[in-house]
């Protein structure tokens, strides 16, 4: 009985399983859009379908013990047992053989596998993942030997270097974006980005000849695919916030100090009932929302692409902000062995940014303010309360007056786009011609009404009488003209050779408009008149041409070189030196591919070099021929004319500052990539520097200085690449690590003996200095060593001048390095560098069925900051503004003789340029972290293809030794803090839509 029991229930068993049934599902890719086309066919038959425009399938009569494969091309196919299910969604992982598989290099592309030069690719999904309002600023931390500092200040453009700094000059990298050359990435929407390729070495950049010296930045924006139409929209808001403060004195002890300044504000006594933390009222939480809604398809013959978006962020800082709007068409079509395309956007920005006051932030005026003193007084002119000299015994500016008191608008337009036909010849040979065009143009207006923050009668400390008005206007358009035959061929089927001849023709025009009045009448009327004018306009041109041959070689992959040779002639250069030639040369070895390899786990291992020169003419228009400037006056005759004299004089001989660059790298990919790594070691050495010479006071030269071709520079590092991918499972993540090192040296200077710069303070000297045998830009000043506790320590010092009354105990003691019994500024050293020893990256990104996570920090080592906040915060104008509580807690004087802070009132060498203003500039942050959910596909197939929800944190966690507000520093200068508007941290929650 129990034999025929267990026998029955078998055959039940096998009658249940052998059941024929119906099995649907759908098929995407890893970031969850719906692939359609994907074969799915029962293993070890003929029988099988393919997903329809929506990435779903439906197979009947199967049997549950069948098993089902899904491929398709450029993906890892993947066998699925059908067994008890009905239902079977699968996620198809880009196959590394593929994910790798082609980059774009200068005037085209190529494989991975065949690229010798340094190349380091970003791709859409990471530039997207970060809410920025320009694509550089997503770059940040992508690519070994990128170097970006970004600022918080909405719509700004962030300092952006590669593989750190080679000239006295301009070290800005070129942009491309789909061929046409640009000055910034500012017009494009980062969602637009199809990928980011950063070009660093010859063999890669040498191509760009005339303008590859600092690297270049390829982008190449997003296109339709052919298939069915696809609608998608992505949006996200959140807010955004500055945490960190500088901790200030109260109104209590601000008097303390005062008094102990000999300082006794003249104020009503309930006045100092007031508690005004100024920083707070000029900082708030900022929204910040992006829409963006594409539409993209095609057909085997044609394909198209259009988007739209709209970005609006408000500042940290009260009334600062941004706001774009952004409009992107691509498209192209085939008609037989002609291609023909376009790629066109437009972009509309409006920035409300910082306003300065004095030549100041608001950073600073918002420190150094009297906290008793209230932000508003409506029985003032403008309604505003600032300082009386006279009853305050200071004169810092209302900074919530300063930036919010009329305004300050700038607009801009930006249009982007080019044309372009193929035609194949014959096989293998391709004529291309393409036309680029980059327009911008500019209005930047601000209007500041009358007012008076002084209340104290007979006052007028911060006061403006009549309306001031300024308009600055302006345009410019650049237009490259490209014609260039590609030729592509195999030879014995191991042979592979591709040439390229390419001319370039770059025009370039800018002008502007500049004007300022006053209106003593109205604050109502905010236009400029002819009232206390000012006007002035400008214009110039470039024009520049080039000429390019390539040729790329491989042997069966594993055998690889290249290289080229460009001729270019630019308009900055006078007659005598205005060509140029740059050339490279480069070879690989893909020695994974050798047959003594063959069982090894390597499944890449080349090792490549490149050597080749690059140039550079980033200097201003017109510099090699004599110019003339106006506004000077002559007595002539007992009466005033009005004249001209010399501006510039003239140097034929200006020529290219050219650069050559060494690049030795290993790749590596172990276990079919699953590991990967990269090695570089790089050396720059920069020549004929286009630098400025002071000219001689007899040639009666204006401008005071000549541009020459002087000096050299050489600067050389490391970068190192890991990643591991683990595709398997329902569990699966990646990890990918960037660092890159970047060190400096002058060689040379010419005639100068040094350049210095970045003022101090008024009148106090220059924070920077080269001079040849050390890095670029680096701070130069006095070293300290302690405080004087007593008199005998003083002495010890100033043996030259024991008798000398400045200098006391409870002044800082500042190192004699020359031994010569004093200090000067003969005892100035290096004190600090600005820029760092090492940048890194480092991006984790994990999925579980429909979650999905990932991490990204960002950070630097070995860079210092100067930071003139502290000159404030420690009672650097030896006079009344607020200071930090640190120092007042712990200034030297006769009642705390082991005070760590100088003195009141102390020497002034106390407050010049010394290391007590440089800090530590290193830090590690938490850049972004997001978490999403991709509903199954089963809950909305009918009306969306995709549907992913996500919150993200930006700038989070900062771990910094740094005392200021964002060891980040953006702006114009390096490393140098001034109050710089700080980077938020932001929270958000985004939707992503695809029908």
């Amino acid at each position: 009985m129990k034999i025929a029991i267990i026998a029955l229930v078998m055959i039940c068993s096998q009658s249940m399983f052998s059941q024929s049934k119906t099995v649907s599902g759908s098929v995407k890719d890893a970031t969850g859009e719906l692939l359609p086309g994907v074969s799915v066919i029962v293993k070890g038959t003929q029988k099988g379908v393919q997903t329809d425009f929506d990435g779903l399938f439906m197979i009947d009569n199967v049997q549950s013990t069948d098993e089902l494969v899904f491929a398709y091309i450029g993906m890892t196919g993947k066998t699925v047992l059908v067994g008890a299910n009905t239902r079977i969604d699968v996620v198809l992982i880009e196959s590394l053989e593929s994910l790798d598989e082609i980059v774009i290099v200068g005037y085209g592309q190529q494989s991975r596998t065949t690229v010798t030069g340094a190349i380091a690719t970003v791709k859409s999904e990471d530039i997207s993942a970060l809410p920025v309002t320009n694509a550089e600023s997503a770059l940040q931390g992508r690519a070994a030997g990128l170097t970006i500092t970004n600022s918080g200040s909405p719509g700004s453009s962030p300092s952006v270097l590669i593989r750190g700094l080679g000239s006295v000059g301009n070290n800005s990298p070129l942009y491309v974006i789909d061929g046409v050359i640009v000055g910034n990435l500012s017009g494009i929407s980062p969602n637009d980005i199809e990928t980011v390729s950063v070009l660093k070495d010859a063999s890669t950049t040498a191509v760009y000849g005339a303008q590859g010296s600092n690297g270049v930045v390829v982008v190449t924006t997003k296109q339709g695919k052919n298939g069915k139409g696809r609608l998608s929209f992505n949006t996200y808001t959140g807010f955004q916030t500055v945490t960190q403060r500088y901790d200030v004195l109260e109104t209590i002890d601000y008097l303390k100090y005062a008094g102990e300044l000999g300082v006794f504000p003249n104020r009503p006594l309930s006045t100092y009932k007031t508690n005004t933390d100024w920083q707070d009222e000029i900082f708030r939480v900022g929204m910040i929302q992006d829409y963006n809604l594409s539409y993209s398809g095609g057909t085997e013959n044609s394909t198209h692409l259009f988007s739209g978006e709209y970005l609006k962020q408000e500042g940290t800082l009260i009334d600062s902000g941004f706001e774009r709007y952004s409009f992107r068409a691509n498209s192209s079509a085939k008609f037989g062995k002609v291609r023909v395309g376009e790629s066109m956007s437009i972009s509309f920005g409006k920035q409300n940014p910082e306003r300065d006051e004095e030549g100041r932030s608001l950073i600073e005026h918002a420190i150094k303010s009297a906290p008793y003193l209230s932000v508003y007084n409506a029985s003032n002119l403008g309604g505003f309360q600032g300082p009386s000299s006279s009853a305050d015994g200071q004169d810092a500016v209302n900074p919530v007056r300063a930036q919010t008191i009329g305004n300050a608008i700038n607009k801009t337009l930006g249009i982007i786009g080019n044309v372009y036909a193929e035609v194949e010849i014959i096989d293998g040979l391709k004529f291309k011609s393409q036309v680029g065009l980059d327009y911008y143009s500019y209005d930047n207006s601000s209007f500041k009404p009358s007012y008076s923050d002084d209340s104290v009668e007979g006052s007028t400390t911060h006061a403006q009488n009549y309306a001031a008005i300024t308009r600055n206007t302006g345009s410019g358009q650049t237009i490259i003209f490209d014609n260039s035959l590609t030729y592509n061929t195999t030879i014995a089927d191991k042979h592979n050779i591709e040439a390229l001849l390419l001319v370039e023709k770059y025009e370039g025009q800018n002008k502007n408009l500049n004007a300022s009045s006053r209106n003593a009448v109205t604050d109502e009327v905010n236009q400029v008149s002819n009232e206390d004018s000012s006007v002035s306009s400008g214009s110039s041109e470039v024009n520049k041409i080039g000429y390019l041959g390539r040729i790329n070689y491989n042997f069966d992959g594993k055998y690889i070189a290249s290289a080229s040779l460009r001729r270019d002639a630019s308009s900055r250069f006078g007659a005598n030196k205005r060509w140029a030639n740059f050339y490279s040369a480069s070879a690989g070895w893909n020695i994974a591919k050798e047959s003594f390899m063959e069982d090894s786990h390597f499944s890449n291992l080349k090792l490549r070099a490149s050597y080749g020169t690059v140039g550079s003419d980033a200097i201003g228009d017109y510099l090699y021929a004599p110019s003339l400037t106006g506004g000077f006056e002559y007595p002539i005759g007992g009466a005033v004319a009005f004249g001209v004299t010399a501006n510039g004089g003239s140097n034929q001989d200006l020529q290219w500052e050219t650069k050559e660059i060494i690049n030795v790298g290993l790749d590596a990919g172990l276990f079919n990539e699953k590991f990967t790594a990269s090695l570089e070691y790089y050396q720059n050495t920069s020549n004929d520097l286009l630098i400025y010479i002071p000219a001689v006071l007899s040639s009666g030269i204006n401008a005071g200085s000549l541009p020459v071709n002087a000096g050299s520079v050489e600067t050389k590092g490391f970068e190192l690449v890991l990643g591991f991918n683990d595709y398997d499972g329902d569990f699966t993540w990646s990890a990918n690590l960037n660092l890159g090192t970047s060190k400096n040296e002058v060689l040379s200077l010419g005639a100068r003996d040094e350049i210095t710069g970045s003022q101090y303070k008024l009148g106090g000297g220059d924070v920077t200095r080269t001079v040849v045998g050390e890095s670029l830009f680096h701070f130069y000043g006095l070293v300290s060593d302690g405080i004087y506790q007593n008199q005998d320590e003083v002495d010890a010092v100033f043996t030259a001048n024991p008798n000398q009354v400045i200098v006391k105990p409870g002044d800082i003691r500042f190192k004699d390095l020359n031994g010569d019994g004093t200090i000067n500024s003969e005892d100035r050293t290096i004190i600090g560098n600005p820029f760092p020893d090492i940048t890194y990256g480092l991006n984790l990104d994990a999925k579980y069925k429909n979650f999905d996570m990932s991490l990204f920090i960002t950070g630097v080592a070995g860079n210092e900051i100067f930071n003139t906040n502290t000159y404030d915060l420690v009672g650097g104008a030896n006079r009344l503004f607020n200071v930090s509580q640190s120092y007042y807690n712990n200034k030297w004087s006769a009642a705390n003789p082991t005070g760590t802070e100088p003195r009141v009132l102390g020497a002034p060498q106390n407050n010049g340029i010394s290391d007590r203003f440089v800090e530590d500039g290193s830090y590690t942050r938490l850049k972004n972290v997001s978490l999403g959910y991709t509903l199954p596909s089963e809950m909305f197939e009918k009306y969306f293809s995709k549907l992913r929800v996500y919150v993200s944190g930006t700038n989070l966690v900062t771990i910094s030794d740094y005392s200021g507000l964002d060891p980040e520093i953006g702006g114009d200068e390096y490393g140098i803090d001034r109050g710089n508007y700080p980077q938020p941290k932001s929270v958000l929650l985004g939707i992503q839509v695809s029908f």
